[in-house]
C-alpha cells in the first residue's frame, strides 16, 4: 500500500548563509492598537520595495487577544540584513521605538544555516519565545546588538541607537 502523502524538502546548497528571523509586535496597551495598525502599510511598502537580500517576508497572527503580529523573513545573509537594519525607514522605526513603544512590545528571533541564534524582546510583558525556557537578561553593553549577541567578527555598521541612548 503506497503513502498518499507527497513528502518534499529543499536544496538550500545556493544559500550557505541563510538567516531566518522570526519577528512579533504585540499590543500591551490600547495605544498600542493604534501603533501596530499604523506598522502594518510601513512593513508592506519596505517590503515591496524588495531590499537587498530579502529573499522572503510572510506576515501571520500569533493571536487576537491580546493583538499581536509576527513576520518570518528569510535573508540571504547576516550582512544583508544588518545593513538594511542600520537604514531608513528601519533606523527611524527603531529609534522611535526605543523612545517610546507606544502600548507595544517586539521582539526577534534570529536562526542561521550555519549554526548560531540570537534573540532580542523590548517591553515583552510576559515570557514569549525562548525567554520561557532560558534566563532573560538585560540587553545592554555587549547584549545590546545581533552582532554582538552572536559573538560575530567584523565591524558592525553604526548602531541606530546607542546602548546609553536606549
Amino acid at each position: 500500500m503506497g503513502s498518499s502523502v507527497s513528502r518534499r524538502t529543499v536544496d538550500l546548497s545556493q544559500y550557505p548563509n541563510l538567516v531566518v528571523i522570526y519577528l512579533g509586535m504585540r499590543v500591551n496597551a490600547l495605544t498600542g492598537i493604534k501603533t501596530l495598525l499604523g506598522f502594518g502599510p510601513k512593513i508592506s511598502d519596505e517590503v515591496a520595495r524588495k531590499p537587498d537580500g530579502l529573499l522572503l517576508h510572510e506576515a501571520f497572527l500569533f493571536s487576537l487577544f491580546p493583538p499581536h503580529v509576527g513576520m518570518r523573513e528569510y535573508w540571504r545573509d547576516f550582512e544583508s540584513l544588518e545593513q538594511w537594519t542600520r537604514s531608513e525607514p528601519h533606523k527611524l522605526w527603531w529609534q522611535s521605538f526605543l523612545r517610546d513603544s507606544k502600548g507595544t512590545g517586539f521582539w526577534h528571533e534570529t536562526y542561521f544555516r550555519r549554526g548560531g541564534m540570537e534573540a532580542i524582546y523590548d517591553d515583552v510583558p510576559s515570557p514569549i519565545g525562548m525567554t520561557q525556557f532560558a534566563p532573560a537578561v538585560p540587553a545592554h553593553g555587549p547584549m545590546f546588538s545581533s552582532r554582538r549577541r552572536l559573538g560575530l567578527e567584523g565591524e558592525a555598521p553604526p548602531p541606530p541607537v546607542s546602548d546609553e541612548a536606549a
